[in-house]
């Protein structure tokens, strides 16, 4: 799974041109440089002189995926694809948008980026790879969410009947209290609390053992907020 960064460089045609060509020859440089912030700058000053330059745009999706702006950076390699005519050059933009979604474990949406980026370029080996890599780990998503679900449902089921029990030892016992039968001996009224108790103790134990399954349960990864 390899991003494809790479800044282009184009012959100029007008003066309209030379001005955000201008922009893009420095935000490149300072690219190279690793002053990927300054770089943003210099492309979106290029943008602000030409909006239609598909150049202007993958290079700033490149300067905002190094900073880690990656919803920020599949725009702009959305917007690169939806511009540029060459080929090969939208087969790179949409691969770029397919390893973003790749590492957020957004299988689906890059699967459809990667799809897209072999139509313009079947010749693509890496692409094809991630992109079967990513249709293998689609199909493992629903099964693991459907057994969390699951297991989900089947402790609240749970909880619900420790409830219920407990709640009618209860009103069991208020009953008793307010009617005590005649020849009823005075150890029933202990024996009561002590099923109250163990089904407190229950409950409990229960709990901890929910608690304990979470724990060893791996965690998801989330996105990142501006995602």
């Amino acid at each position: 799974m390899v991003l494809i960064l790479v800044t282009y460089h184009f012959s100029l045609v007008t003066s309209l041109a030379q001005s955000d060509r201008d922009c893009i020859r420095k935000g490149n440089r300072l690219y190279r440089w690793q002053e990927y912030g300054k770089a943003e700058a210099e492309y979106r000053k290029a943008l602000s002189q030409n909006g239609q330059n598909a150049q202007a745009h993958y290079n700033l999706g490149c300067a905002l995926l190094m900073q880690q702006k990656d919803s920020a950076a599949v725009e702009q390699f959305q917007q690169a694809g939806r511009i540029e005519t060459n080929k090969l050059r939208r087969s790179q933009a949409f691969h770029n948008i397919g390893v973003v979604c790749q590492n957020h474990q957004m299988y689906s949406e890059a699967i459809e980026a990667y799809k897209e980026s072999l139509r313009n370029n079947p010749a693509d080996n890496e692409t094809r790879y991630n992109l079967a890599l990513c249709q293998q780990l689609e199909k493992k998503q629903p099964k693991n969410k459907q057994n969390n679900n699951q297991n989900d449902k089947n402790d609240k089921n749970k909880d619900k009947k420790d409830n219920q029990q407990q709640n009618k030892d209860k009103q069991q016992n208020k009953q008793e209290d307010k009617n005590p039968p005649e020849n009823k001996p005075q150890e029933m009224s202990k024996e009561n609390a002590e099923q109250l108790l163990n089904a407190v103790t229950q409950q409990e134990k229960q709990t901890q053992q929910r608690l304990k399954k979470a724990m060893q349960q791996p965690r998801s990864k989330h996105l990142q907020k501006n995602w």
